[in-house]
């Protein structure tokens, strides 16, 4: 009975290499090369350069692509890519189940995993990742295959049941990273661990094979990755290749959100009715030390290409609660901030227990947050995750406002879906609405269907006066933009909303149009 394991192999390995290629075999490499040439001639000085490489594979000196490894990992004995594809290929097919669903693949990698062997050696770095594997079997269901894809990365088929839903696989992905992160006692020293994990929901890929299901999750991984040490994400039809951009750019921008240079400046929208201030929008800036502002439209591209919107989130909803709570101290009634939230923020698994976190930690009401969604968001996404958070947000108690409202093709359908509470009516169609008779009946359509939808409205660009005084005649019920105020910096609002409070404008009376007509609200 062979009774040698994966571990005895590693060590004979370490010895062959410490003999075959330690220091004093590579200062006698010279003299041995002469002799081989002094003796048997060029045949044998081939021989010798061709069997070097093979030597230095085998000590493990250099290592082979992971496409050429064998079908078993040598350092935690687990089966490769091919089992994984294989498997899932078959349940695809077949369904690995009594049901016939088809398999779930998540992908999980250790955080800064190529760093181990370097900071506690080969051996330490061994022992670690056997230790991971552990933790994560122990996790799984029995049946659920486990493979190694590359150092530190391990692929998982989850056999689904009929209960196997989108909050399930989230849940099951938590307990995953959990386990990695459970202490790992190293020679008295212990070592902490996280994870990023990606995973795909067959039904969310085009082509029903293993491969393209594994290449989902690895995806749906990058992604997790680039949102920063412990997250997780699903795949989603939505996820495209990233856009290039500089790498001095996003180097900057990692900076620039650690340094917090880059904080909110916020935008006063106010009641078209008494005037009264009834919240402010969070907008990004950056103020960079050398350039000055920099406008968002400049930066956010590279924000997108190197996947820093989940980081940009976290600081915006991080300084717009602050904000609140300073507010409050001081006696000022701001209502709500609105927050705008990304595409790729909603897909975040997370989001929700990020959100409700913070809200906790500043001691807020949810009714205090609104969060912004763009309409080409809920018009265009077929993504479960994304779904699921606005509604749990929702039904927190957080409200949801569709922003650029008639830029994108959001059917009442998809609004009650993501259970959307006012509608941002877009600056293209509050451009000139005190003097053109076609935007009045754009607007007035608009506020026809929200009103009888149960939508708050709000008109968004007001820049004069005159659109500010239709949009109120038409029936908006808030107005945000220039002729209110310009974004300001958090210092500037307290003196804003005491003057405000002090003088509260009158809603402005529209002029008669030239050829002495009357609004399209007389």
């Amino acid at each position: 009975m062979n009774t040698t394991t994966a571990a005895d192999r590693n060590a004979l390995r370490a010895k062959l290499r410490l003999i075959l290629l330690g220091p004093q075999m590579l200062a006698f490499l010279p003299a041995i090369m002469l002799c081989a040439f002094w003796f048997g001639g060029e045949g044998l000085l081939v021989v010798l350069a061709v069997l070097m490489p093979g030597i230095l594979v085998l000590t493990g000196s250099v290592p082979m692509p992971w496409h050429a490894r064998p079908h078993r990992d040598m350092l935690t004995g687990l089966p490769g890519r091919n089992a994984l594809i294989s498997r899932l290929a078959s349940g695809l097919t077949e369904g690995m189940n009594e049901s016939g669903d088809p398999p779930v693949c998540l992908v999980l990698e250790i955080d800064s995993a190529g760093d181990l062997a370097a900071q506690f050696g080969e051996t330490g770095s061994a022992t670690i990742l056997r230790s991971c594997v552990e933790r994560i079997r122990a996790t799984l269901r029995e049946g659920d295959p486990l493979v190694a894809l590359a150092p530190g990365r391990f692929g998982v088929a989850i056999a689904r049941t009929p209960r196997t839903d989108l909050e399930t696989v989230i849940q099951l992905s938590g307990r995953l990273q959990d386990a990695v992160s459970q202490p790992i006692s190293l020679d008295g020293t212990r070592v902490l661990l996280s994870s990023c994990l990606g995973f795909a929901m067959p039904s969310r890929v085009a082509d029903q094979v293993g491969e393209s299901l594994l290449d989902a999750a690895e995806s749906a991984l990058e992604e997790a990755q680039k949102a920063g040490p412990g997250s997780i994400r699903a795949f989603s039809r939505g996820m495209r290749p990233r856009i290039a951009v500089p790498d001095n750019m996003t180097r900057d921008l990692v900076r620039a959100l650690e340094d917090g240079e880059i904080r909110p400046w916020f935008q006063p929208q106010v009641s078209t009715d008494t005037g009264a201030l009834t919240g402010f929008e969070a907008l990004a800036r950056w103020e960079h030390p050398e350039k000055g502002q920099i406008a968002p439209a400049a930066f956010m591209p590279a924000i997108a290409a190197g996947g820093l919107f989940d980081r940009l989130g976290e600081v915006i909803l991080y300084h717009a609660l602050t904000a609140l709570k300073a507010w409050d101290k001081a006696g000022l009634t701001v209502p709500n901030v609105a927050v705008n939230f990304s595409p790729d923020e909603l897909r975040n698994p997370r989001l929700y227990d990020k959100v409700r976190w913070e809200l906790d930690r500043f001691g807020l009401a949810p009714e205090r947050l609104v969060i912004e969604v763009l309409e080409n968001v809920v018009a265009q996404s077929d993504d479960d995750t994304t779904t699921r958070n606005i509604a749990a947000l929702s039904r927190l108690g957080c409200g949801i406002d569709l922003d650029d409202f008639g830029t994108g093709h959001a059917s009442i359908a998809n609004i009650r879906r993501f259970d959307v509470s006012r509608i941002k009516i877009d600056r293209s169609f509050i451009s000139q609405v005190d003097t053109d008779r076609d935007q009045q009946n754009m607007v007035s359509a608009i506020l026809t269907m929200a009103d009888r939808l149960g939508l708050a409205t709000l008109g968004e660009g007001v820049e004069t006066h005159g659109e500010h005084a239709m949009l109120s005649q038409l029936g908006c019920g808030h107005v945000q933009g220039y002729s209110i105020a310009r974004p300001m910096p958090f210092e500037e609002t307290s003196a804003w909303i005491e003057a405000h409070l002090a003088n509260r404008p009158v809603v402005p009376v529209i002029a008669p149009r030239a050829g002495g007509q009357g609004s399209a609200a007389s």
